[in-house]
């Protein structure tokens, strides 16, 4: 922390990258204000997961397992059901684990003894949102920075920051709880990278690398936990931190397994370490959740294209020209636009072939890693002999964008 706000630490990019977060954290509070005035949190399936959550918090049943996941008559709530949210296979939810409950529930817990009007409750439920969604973007940045240096880390957050897809997750108080799983994911797959790139320092790579081995763990965790299906990504990461480290095999398999160890630990803990419901929760959940037939039907192509235009429009015009530079010119194919294109693609396919919910989610992550991709071939770009024609089409690409969003954010006050 120290060094984070030390002034050689925090410099004009750390400035302009936190300019950006506050304008969209503006904008989710702005949308959420909104929601907000249009219905009520206890009409949603928002309220259902704080309903359970607090529950568990208070030394109730364990969220999403048989003795909580009660009827609607019972329980006098809205059933997410109805919506496609929640699919119940023996009493367990078969795609979350009680971590996604109890971060529902946890600022209504925190909250219950400072006495705060009714109608601040809103506002409360969704405070989680709005830090996953501040810190995705901000790891993002880091990301990209890191990655293709200051212009590719602007270019990939002011895409996520005026996303539309990225705010709406965030506030809009029908449906929540997508961010955490993305954030999870996120860094699972980043995180898994950094530690493999470290192998090469001649140093006891275990110990040395325990805080590294422990977020990993944590991004696991928290992928998985929010929604089971992404919780693939751990079988991911092996294969590829042996592709960014090949000359450590026995590090970077030690290094997973602790890291699996870890997450398992933090899941088992959600489940308020009682063995026989996390087997159970575990047993029933919904790992990988494909339909071969939505791969043979042109309507599942076409959503997962609207889903991302619809999330990022200027990714209609981003993403194409991206590829063909990417296929098209051999100085943009090096690992750090090759593995989030990579990721994206299997993204891409786990959503095609899970049309229901989780597709949603892994849409979601999708377009993350997209942003990323495209920061990285346009900052390659930006290096090349067209630079001022890339720079112009840029500008005005995000300007527009980011005009456009703010313009929607307006308008959607007016409808009421």
């Amino acid at each position: 922390m120290r060094r984070l706000f030390h002034h050689d630490g925090f410099r004009a990019p750390q400035f302009i990258a936190a300019g950006l977060l506050l304008i969209y954290l503006l904008q989710c509070v702005w949308l959420q204000r909104v929601q907000t005035l249009r219905s009520s949190v206890a009409d949603s399936d928002q309220a259902l997961r704080i309903y359970q959550g607090l529950e568990q918090w208070k030394g109730g049943p364990i969220a999403g397992t048989p003795q909580s996941l009660r009827s609607e008559a019972i329980t006098g709530l809205a059933s997410a059901g109805r919506a496609g949210q929640l699919r119940v296979r023996d009493g367990y939810d078969e795609d979350r684990s009680p971590l996604y409950y109890l971060v529902s529930a946890a600022p209504l817990l925190v909250s219950g003894g400072l006495r705060l009007p009714q109608s601040f409750q809103p506002y409360i439920a969704g405070t989680p949102y709005l830090f996953f969604g501040v810190m995705l973007g901000a790891s993002l940045w880091y990301v990209a920075r890191r990655l293709y240096g200051d212009a590719g880390g602007y270019i990939a957050l002011v895409l996520y920051c005026f996303s539309p897809a990225m705010i709406v997750n965030v506030a809009d108080t029908q449906s929540r709880g997508e961010m955490g799983a993305v954030w999870g994911a996120f860094g699972c797959v980043f995180t898994a990278i950094a530690v493999a790139h470290t192998l090469y320092a001649p140093r006891e790579v275990v110990l040395w690398n325990w805080r590294r081995i422990l977020l990993l763990g944590l991004s696991l965790g928290l992928a998985a936990g929010n929604q089971f299906s992404l919780g693939m990504l751990a079988v991911v990461i092996l294969p590829l931190m042996l592709w960014v480290a090949p000359v450590r095999p026995g590090a970077v398999t030690a290094i997973w397994i602790t890291a699996l160890g870890f997450a398992v630990v933090l899941l088992l803990g959600c489940y308020f370490f009682e063995p026989k419901l996390f087997l159970g929760g575990m047993l029933h959940a919904r790992w990988i959740d494909f339909e071969p037939a939505a791969f043979g039907v042109a309507v599942s192509y076409r959503n997962a294209l609207q889903a991302i235009f619809a999330g990022s429009p200027p990714m209609m015009i981003a993403l194409p020209v991206t590829l063909i530079a990417y296929f098209g010119w051999k100085r943009a194919r090096y690992f750090g636009n090759s593995a989030p294109l990579m990721i994206a693609a299997l993204l891409l396919i786990s959503s095609l072939g899970a049309p229901s919910f989780p597709g949603q989610g892994f849409r979601l992550t999708l377009l993350v890693f997209l942003f990323v991709f495209a920061g990285g071939v346009f900052a390659d770009l930006l290096e090349s002999r067209e630079r001022p024609l890339v720079t112009a089409g840029l500008c005005g690409l995000l300007g527009a964008s980011a005009l456009l969003n703010l313009l929607q954010l307006w308008r959607a006050a007016l409808i009421r």
